[in-house]
């Protein structure tokens, strides 16, 4: 397998020029909490030789690839199967109470994307899986099989933003009385055929359906939430936290957990902010940045995504 065709790292030199301050140094410990293929962590672990990463995926399919991939950098490349909100637990069963830099890839990655038996891409016909940890849980054929109409709409409308969440769920329930609805082909073609011949004109009818399906299955939206507290609360005075966001509603999450965490908790009226109201982090960029024109063209992948960062900082005593 030809790793540097298949993976091209998003917003990589942006993300390696963030982290610097935090890394280049002997010492450092960074934790690429979606580490997938180590496309960013072998960056990370080239231009910092003083740094030890700690990488984190519940693919186990991916954390092979990424171990024959990392192998050259021995002992400064550690591996960990686990979900990214087990973060600090990961951390601290390697030795270390604190970090000096973290990296959240969020979404899909190529290699999930790519392999059409893993039931992610609605352009390739393949079982309804779209598990990231093949191992465990249930599948996006169980949820189709087993929700009711009106929780299937929910999570196209919530997970999707899907205007037409309402028309799915109703198609996908009768359809399923027929013949159970196991293969992306024919979700497809009962989403396809539940559409309005003016909507199909504007993008693929299954997009935002398959985006819910894959949120739901893998309770993405939840670890996040989970993750990046626990993330901030192990990033060391001066560490720094980089995140890479692919829709909406990720970056939403982000957006308001690094805001928070940027923000003074002084109470209204309080006369003098104390040092413990002083907020914990600043933000290292303004809003979210986006991948330049040229890695756009370059690399489909970076078309939506969305960076933000922030930088502990040292509170007044």
């Amino acid at each position: 397998m030809d790793i540097e065709r298949i993976h091209t790292p998003v917003m990589l030199e942006r993300t390696l020029e963030l982290l610097a301050p935090a890394l280049d140094r002997d010492g450092a410990v960074f934790v690429d909490a979606t580490l997938g293929m180590g496309g960013h962590t072998a960056a990370v672990l080239e231009r910092f030789p003083g740094a030890t990463a700690i990488g984190l995926d519940r693919d186990t399919d991916a954390l092979a690839i990424a171990r024959e991939r990392l192998a050259p950098f021995g002992d400064r490349a550690r591996f960990v199967h686990t979900v990214y909100d087990g973060i600090a637990d990961a951390v601290h069963r390697e030795g270390f109470d604190e970090v000096d830099g973290i990296l959240f890839d969020l979404g899909v990655s190529s290699l999930q994307l790519d392999r059409a038996e893993r039931g992610f891409a609605y352009a390739k016909d393949a079982p309804l899986d779209m598990r990231m940890d093949s191992t465990r849980g249930r599948t996006a054929a169980d949820v189709i099989a087993e929700y009711s109409e009106e929780d299937l709409r929910r999570i196209f409308r919530d997970y999707g933003e899907e205007k037409l969440a309402a028309r799915y769920a109703r198609a996908i329930v009768r359809a399923r009385e027929v013949a159970p609805i196991t293969r992306s082909g024919r979700l497809v073609e009962v989403l396809h055929e539940a559409t309005p011949v003016a909507v199909q004109r504007a993008g693929h009818p299954a997009k935002r359906v398959f985006q819910a399906l894959r949120i739901e299955v893998n309770e993405e939206l939840a670890v996040l939430e989970r993750a990046l507290p626990a993330a901030l609360d192990l990033i060391a005075v001066s560490g720094r936290i980089v995140v890479l966001a692919y829709q909406s509603l990720e970056d939403r999450l982000v957006k308001r957990v690094l805001a928070a965490a940027s923000s003074s908790t002084a109470p209204p009226g309080l006369p003098m902010e104390l040092p413990e109201h002083r907020p914990q982090f600043r933000l290292l960029v303004r809003g979210a940045e986006l991948a330049s024109e040229s890695e756009q063209a370059e690399n489909p992948r970076a078309k939506p995504v969305r960076l933000r960062a922030a930088e502990r900082v040292r509170r007044p005593s």
